[in-house]
C-alpha cells in the first residue's frame, strides 16, 4: 500500500534570528495537512531583525541564497513562504521559481481584502512607508486604510509576550477606524497573537504567518510563470552553481 506523496513547503526566515524561525514553526506546524512537510530555514547572513530599507535589501539577497542552496542540494520545494512581513525578495523569487511563492504581507493582504478595506498593526515605525509601497506594488494600496506601528519591535515583543499582548491590544483598538473591516497583525514575531486577541476585538484579526500558509495551501498565491527553477544565465554562477 503506497503512502501519500509529501508536498514540501519551504519556509524562509529572511533574518538571522533562529527564535523567529522557531516561532513560525511552532505556529504553523499544528495547521499542516498530513501530506505537507514544513522545511524551515534561517537566513545565513543579514540582520537579526529587519527594520529598515538596508536590512530589507540584504534580507532579499539572503532569501535568494537559501532558495538557491536548496536547488544545489537537489531539493525542489512545492511552494515557498517568505517568513517576514515585508516580503524581502518576493518578486525576485517569483521570477525564478517554478513553484508558487508568497510572503507574510502579500498573503495577509489577500485574506484581509476579502473582508474589505483593512488596517495593519506591526512593530517598527520605519516599516510604515515600506509597507505602503509594497501594498501599492501588489495592487492593494486602495484597500489599505491605516498602518498602526507600535514602539517595540517584533523581536522585543517575541521576548516579552505579556507586554506584547497589552501593546497589541491597544494598537488594534487604535487601528479599528471607520471603514476598516479587518486588521492584520503583521510580523513573524507576532505569529499566534491574533488568536489570543480576537475574543477581545470586534473586527477580524489576520495572523500574517497563518495567512501565508493558508494562501499557499488554498492555491491563492500568484501562479509561477515558468516550469523550471533557475536564475537568468548571468546569475547562474553567483547562486545555483556556487559552492555549497
Amino acid at each position: 500500500m503506497s503512502s501519500t506523496p509529501q508536498r514540501r513547503l519551504l519556509l524562509i526566515n529572511p533574518n538571522t534570528s533562529t527564535s523567529t524561525t522557531e516561532r513560525l514553526v511552532q505556529t504553523l506546524t499544528p495547521l499542516l495537512p498530513a501530506d505537507v512537510q514544513l522545511d524551515a530555514h534561517t537566513a545565513p547572513f543579514g540582520a537579526t531583525y529587519i527594520a529598515c530599507e538596508a536590512s530589507h535589501a540584504v534580507a532579499a539577497h539572503a532569501a535568494l541564497e537559501v532558495w538557491a542552496a536548496e536547488l544545489r542540494q537537489g531539493r525542489r520545494p512545492d511552494a515557498v513562504l517568505l517568513g517576514c512581513f515585508g516580503d524581502p525578495g518576493l518578486f525576485a523569487l517569483r521570477e525564478c521559481s517554478a513553484s508558487p511563492v508568497t510572503g507574510l504581507a502579500e498573503a495577509s493582504f489577500i485574506e484581509a481584502s476579502a473582508h474589505g478595506d483593512f488596517a495593519i498593526v506591526t512593530g517598527g515605525v520605519r516599516w510604515k512607508p515600506m509597507l505602503e509601497r509594497l501594498a501599492q506594488s501588489l495592487g492593494y494600496g486602495p484597500r489599505l486604510r491605516h498602518i498602526e506601528t507600535v514602539t517595540p519591535s517584533g523581536a522585543e515583543m517575541l521576548a516579552d509576550p505579556e507586554m506584547a499582548l497589552r501593546c497589541l491590544r491597544q494598537a488594534c483598538q487604535d487601528a479599528a477606524r471607520p471603514g476598516v473591516r479587518a486588521i492584520i497583525l503583521g510580523g513573524a514575531g507576532l505569529a499566534g497573537y491574533a488568536q489570543l486577541l480576537q475574543p477581545q476585538l470586534p473586527l477580524p484579526l489576520i495572523d500574517s504567518a497563518q495567512a501565508g500558509l493558508r494562501v499557499l495551501l488554498q492555491g491563492q498565491a500568484p501562479k509561477p510563470q515558468r516550469q523550471d527553477n533557475g536564475f537568468h544565465a548571468q546569475w547562474s554562477n553567483v547562486f545555483v552553481n556556487a559552492p555549497a
